[in-house]
């Protein structure tokens, strides 16, 4: 199709349409889904009944756009998709027996996939230096030594750490409460290295740190920019919502530094047409250089300045910092940013024309933005180019940043953070005046530490407690052995979870202690979560599973660890019940004030409405309008002989990985090294042979795989590829940087 690059008309619509006529893309690179799902019913056929229950009346425990049962709010029919299918597994499977966790050295031999398939955890176990393996012991036995240690370890030298893999607000809320009463800030959860970036530039932005819009705003849209998101494989649910947004007529553009083959044609089971012919998703293609995305964003805004394509009404009305942007865009060498961000000069004109003429427009943004030093200005960008259209606080229009987890929006606005209370009350001596009446204890407004400092200050051997509430961080953090060795100066480490992992195996300066918990369908009286649109929606307990073992609600298990060390704290956070806890988060969270009527199945609440910013509404900005911001593109030339490396998902969900092949992109292995065709042949490397990464922090050996993606950049799949990436951060979000420089060699 030829570029109309004129402002004369409209916006330039999408062009709908089937993948090819060979019937469910027989022969192409793609998932089979409907083998994957004969192999997910076989895989739970000893406990089926209870599966099929899970999936018809619980809300999903995968990502984060959170189905309710095989509904939707948006699109009728059904809603699914293979990462909840085979999330599964974790609420059927078996418990393991102590003889299966007795030998220590036997479990470091096995992969986190093959600990996992060991079995839930049925009982509290306890494992220190120098004894062949984990031992059982009571409730009793646990708490009391974890109340004799933690009592006598002062706040400063606690760590308290959640990941949400199927938490609940109501965990969230009692975990970070407890945190708090037990007189430290050093809170935080599994956001951190992923959205964190969001959370900060939204904030200073717009003023508040959540998606403005709906999922329903997707369809009807006349552009949606896929900005460093890989939607098919993350979040494979939203494809559903991008097939209907093009028989819509909507515009898909995907932004990112290698074509992402599921962004172009993707099969979608639930509906008919598509899953037997495929549906074209992206209408465009913009490579950018990984780290690029800023220049791009810079060279965009330039010509839609030049263009005179800006809503200045808007701008003038709802707006501050736009002559102090304008001035620095006009200072900006385009020739620099065409080099900085990768992009040829035609597509820089061609994206800017297709913002220029849209009328509503969407950004859906992920890693590929946020996981960088700059990836809070990044997100910063993404706002200037917003503003510049007026296209926020609208019908159709606004910031959509994609959650991975299907509770972890959640966990920021229950304070799940150092730097807020519940609710979104900044760490000040004001609020923790607010919060101390409200809970009847002191609160601490002295500063805490973010993920990255807690995993440095245990590794200088400041940390003495760290409780685990789920998650692996040996997998997830960057350079593995340096958070091992963290992990092996805290004398007392707290891991609580369904299932046993790599991080639990590392020896302790003195104790680990295991306390099994119950997943979010067996929890008594139900829970909440809330999806990437801020929809809060209520979870019931699912009948027809026998409680595991001595498992207890993940709720109930922070009280009863602060009621051991302090006996005093026993009211305040030992709850009798969800129910409870939701009725004081109600009290204590004006932005959850609902979330107290919320108790049966299908109920749900969306706070702060379809979209947010509605009508140039910037409240919680310091002068009611939102903030341009001036920012400079990273230089990003490489050093001579160097590539950049950065990471990518496959057939996972988190570092839980569900097989090795990655049937979307053509993955072949989980030690697959992609790189372009012409840094392959510059190389003389071909597809499949071994090569070597390697840096100052580690060595990687993988196969190539030749796709299309900017040269001078490699990609390796996440978490495999950690040990060559340095415990390094975005100084204004804290969030992990996953890319680093590596050198490249054929064996």
């Amino acid at each position: 199709m030829s570029k109309d690059k004129s402002l004369t008309t409209g916006p330039i619509r999408g062009e709908a349409g089937i993948s090819g006529w060979t019937p469910f893309g027989l022969g192409r690179t793609k998932p089979h889904h409907f083998l994957e799902m004969a192999g997910v019913a076989l895989e739970n056929i000893d406990n089926l009944g209870y599966a099929w229950r899970i999936l018809n009346h619980g809300v999903c425990d995968g990502c984060s756009l959170g189905p309710r049962g095989l509904e939707d709010d948006v699109i009728e029919g059904v809603h699914l998709c293979m990462s909840r299918l085979k999330l599964l597994r974790n609420n059927t499977i078996a418990p393991f027996s102590e003889a299966d966790v007795a030998d220590i050295e036997r479990l470091r031999q096995m992969t986190n996939q093959e600990l996992r398939e060991l079995g839930r955890v049925p009982y509290p176990f306890i494992y220190k230096p120098g004894t062949r393996g984990f031992r059982r012991i009571s409730w009793e036995e646990a708490l009391n030594t974890i109340g004799e240690q933690l009592s006598a370890i002062p706040p400063e030298r606690q760590a308290y750490f959640a990941t949400s893999k199927g938490l609940t607000n109501e965990t969230y809320y009692a975990f970070t409460k407890t945190a708090r009463l037990m007189g430290t800030n050093n809170v935080d959860f599994c956001a951190r290295l992923c959205h964190a970036a969001t959370v900060a530039g939204l904030s200073r932005t717009i003023g508040v740190g959540a998606p403005t819009i709906s999922l329903k705003d997707l369809i009807g849209t006349d552009l949606i920019l896929l900005w460093g998101t890989n939607l098919a494989n993350n979040q494979p649910v939203s494809v559903k919502y991008l097939h209907h947004a093009k028989e819509a007529g909507t515009r898909i553009v995907s932004i990112n530094s290698v074509e992402e083959k599921g962004l172009n044609n993707y099969w979608i089971p639930s509906i008919t047409k598509s899953a037997l012919f495929g549906t074209k998703l992206a209408d465009d293609f913009i490579k950018v250089r990984v780290g690029g995305d800023l220049a791009l964003m810079n060279g965009v805004m330039k010509l839609l300045v030049e263009k005179d394509a800006l809503n200045q009404a808007y701008i003038d009305k709802n707006t501050e910092g736009w002559e102090e942007l304008k001035a620095h865009l006009a200072e900006q060498d385009m020739g620099e940013l065409l080099i900085r961000s990768g992009v040829s000069m035609e597509d820089m004109e061609w994206l800017a024309t297709l913002i220029a003429r849209a009328k509503t427009m969407v950004t859906v943004y992920s890693m590929g933005l946020t996981q960088h030093k700059f990836g809070t200005e990044n997100v910063m960008g993404v706002v200037n180019l917003h503003l510049a259209k007026g296209a926020i606080g609208c019908t159709h229009s606004g910031i959509l940043p994609i959650r991975g987890h299907s509770g972890v929006q959640g966990g920021g606005e229950c304070g799940v953070t150092p730097t807020k209370y519940p609710g979104g009350f900044i760490v000040n001596e004001e609020n923790a005046a607010r919060f101390s009446e409200l809970w009847g204890h002191s609160v601490p407004f002295s500063k805490g530490l973010s993920t990255g400092p807690m995993l440095m200050a245990a590794h200088a051997g400041e940390i003495d407690f760290f409780y685990n509430l789920g998650g692996n961080l040996v997998e997830t953090m960057p350079r593995p052995q340096w958070v091992k060795e963290a992990f092996e100066r805290v004398r007392l480490r707290i891991h609580q979870d369904i299932n046993i992992n790599t991080s639990m195996l590392v020896d302790p300066a003195e104790a680990v202690i295991l306390l099994p918990a119950q997943t979010r369908y067996e929890q008594r009286g139900g829970g909440t979560s809330t999806s990437t649109e801020r929809r809060i929606r209520f979870s019931p307990e699912i009948p027809g599973h026998p409680i595991v073992g001595e498992t207890k609600p993940e709720w109930e298990i922070p009280g009863l660890i602060a009621a051991a060390a302090n006996p005093n704290l026993k009211e305040a956070l030992c709850f009798p019940s969800s129910q409870s806890i939701r009725d004081e988060m109600a009290k204590v969270m004006p932005v959850y004030e609902k979330i107290n009527t919320l108790t049966r199945e299908g109920d749900h609440w969306q706070w702060g409405g379809p979209q947010l910013c509605r009508d140039g509404d910037f409240a919680k900005m310091p002068n009611g309008k939102a903030r341009f911001s001036v920012l400079q593109a990273p230089d990003t030339r490489l050093p001579e002989g160097l590539f950049k490396m950065t990471t990518r998902r496959g057939k996972q969900f988190n570092s839980m990985v569900f097989a090795n092949q990655d049937t979307l992109q053509g993955g072949k292995e989980r030690n697959d090294v992609f790189l372009s065709l012409e840094d392959a042949q510059r190389l003389s490397i071909q597809e499949g042979d071994s090569v070597a990464l390697k840096n100052e922090y580690g060595h990687f050996k993988g196969l190539a795989r030749v796709v299309n993606m900017a040269q001078g950049f490699l990609q390796t799949y996440w978490p495999e590829s950690n040990v060559l990436i340095p415990p390094e951060w975005d100084p204004l979000s804290e969030e992990p940087d996953y890319n680093c420089l590596v050198e490249l060699e054929r064996l």
